[in-house]
């Protein structure tokens, strides 16, 4: 059987781990709140992508992409915040990754959804 590498699990998890590093870069500019949210939004994304490998049945599987879709646009939210603000850091490469994973998450999900 061949070990093909899940693209969705693999984006999303690199996508947590700049998001990290971008929140504690908000932390060290005490940018509390907004650096709180985002972790937490952008973090839960591929938590929950990770979660739907190991769904129960094919509407379990599509209710974590739903959440993962609306974390998603929760980020995609406090990016936008972050990016029209002044002094926060560029985001616009963490903008470029976000709406990649969610144009294949939403791709999934209707994917999914047809089977």
């Amino acid at each position: 059987m061949e070990n093909r590498e899940n693209i969705i699990v693999t984006l999303t998890f690199k996508f947590a781990l700049e998001i990290i590093k971008y929140c504690e870069s908000l932390q060290d500019s005490k940018k509390f709140v907004v650096a709180n949210q985002l972790l937490k939004s952008g973090t839960s994304i591929g938590a929950n992508i990770r979660e739907a490998q190991n769904a129960e049945s094919k509407a379990d599987f599509i209710h974590k992409f739903k959440i993962s879709a609306k974390e998603i646009e929760e980020t995609i939210y406090w990016l936008e915040l972050c990016k029209f603000s002044n002094n926060y850091p560029n985001v616009d490469e963490l903008l470029e990754q976000i709406n990649n994973i969610s144009r294949i998450a939403n791709k999934i999900i209707i994917t999914s959804k047809q089977k």
